[in-house]
Parts: structure tokens; C-alpha cells; sequence
């Protein structure tokens, strides 16, 4: 709520002066964190198994802004912002992988949607909402690095462009891994029949 009316001299932008003038950069910026909102939002609804089976078009609705936002609004924006990031080379291979992931993993929930391929649309949207949810993850490690342990801070920026989204989609992976696991183990279940 800090850019909110548009300013250019609070929060993250203070250590962002040098690339403020550049128009492209700066319309990213905001572009990205006020249509990220709604990307949170629609993705929060994903996945509530009460919202898929009682309103199937409302499910597919936020579905498609999400993804709409994210291939075309947030994540092209969040891949411009990554070339610029702080923190040197290491930084900014970490948030153009971000952004890369990002849109891959959406784009792809979508055409599997679209295939009727739901395990696979169920999978990609996990991984994509992970790295989503690295906009709330990268500052929970920034707050709890800066608070118990002292380093510079270019150092806790480099480290949190990683941790951010990398134990997130870890996490994500592992979910998909047990959910798979567990459908596999369903399956191979012997039936009353065959008892």
C-alpha cells in the first residue's frame, strides 16, 4: 500500500533511485505490484476443492485471470524488473529464472487445462502458485535473516532472490511427488472383489 497513490521514494524504490528513470523499468514495477494483487487473489481460489465442485465457471474464471495476469501482465513485467535486479549477476539470473518459471509453469497449467489433462493442470498450478507465493516468502526470509543474523545487506538480498522461490517450488514438488504417491498406491489397491 506504500506505492498507493504512485510514488517513487518509499519502500523497495529507495534502494531503486538508479533505474527509476528508466521508463520501462518503472512502468514494470508498478505494473507488477498492482496487478500482483489480483494474481494472489485469483490463485488463493484455485485451490479450494468446495469452489471446483460447486461453482466449476467461477473456478475457470479466476483461473483464466490468473493465468491472463500472469503471461501477460506480472510475470513479462517481474522478468524486466529481473534483469535490473540488485545484488549483481547471481541476483539477477535468480529473478529471471523467477520470472521464466513462472510464466513457463502457468502457460502450461493452461494448455493442460485446456487438454483436459487435470492431474498435469493440478501440477503445474502447484508449482506456479509457489513461485507466486515468493512475493510473501522472499520477505519473510529477508525479515528473518536481518533479524537473527548479521550481514551486509547486498548479502541477504543475493541470498533471499534464491531462497525466495527455490524452497517453494521444492515444496511444491514434494507435494506433487506424495499426492502422486498416494493416487499410485490408490490404484494398486486391491478391490473387494479381488480380496
Amino acid at each position: 500500500m506504500q506505492y498507493v497513490p504512485y510514488n517513487t521514494d518509499v519502500g523497495f524504490l529507495r534502494i531503486k533511485q538508479q533505474y527509476i528513470s528508466i521508463d520501462h523499468w518503472r512502468i514494470a514495477f508498478f505494473v507488477h505490484v498492482y496487478a500482483s494483487l489480483w494474481v494472489l487473489f485469483a490463485g488463493f481460489t484455485q485451490f479450494s476443492k468446495t469452489l471446483l465442485k460447486r461453482n466449476r465457471t467461477l473456478h475457470r474464471t479466476m483461473g483464466y485471470i490468473y493465468c491472463t495476469n500472469v503471461l501477460l501482465i506480472t510475470g513479462p513485467a517481474g522478468l524486466i524488473m529481473g534483469f535490473y535486479a540488485n545484488g549483481g549477476l547471481s541476483s539477477r539470473i535468480a529473478f529471471v529464472s523467477l520470472a521464466a518459471l513462472w510464466i513457463y509453469f502457468t502457460g502450461m497449467a493452461l494448455v493442460k487445462a485446456r487438454k483436459r489433462d487435470f492431474t498435469a493442470h493440478r501440477n503445474y498450478m502447484i508449482r506456479s502458485f509457489a513461485l507466486t507465493l515468493s512475493a510473501i516468502t522472499l520477505r519473510a526470509w529477508k525479515y528473518g535473516i536481518t533479524n537473527s543474523i548479521e550481514l551486509p545487506p547486498m548479502d541477504v538480498y543475493r541470498t533471499v532472490a534464491w531462497l525466495g522461490w527455490t524452497l517453494n517450488l521444492a515444496v511444491a514438488e514434494i507435494l506433487i511427488y506424495k499426492r502422486q504417491r498416494t493416487r499410485n498406491h490408490i490404484k494398486k489397491a486391491p478391490t473387494g472383489a479381488e480380496l
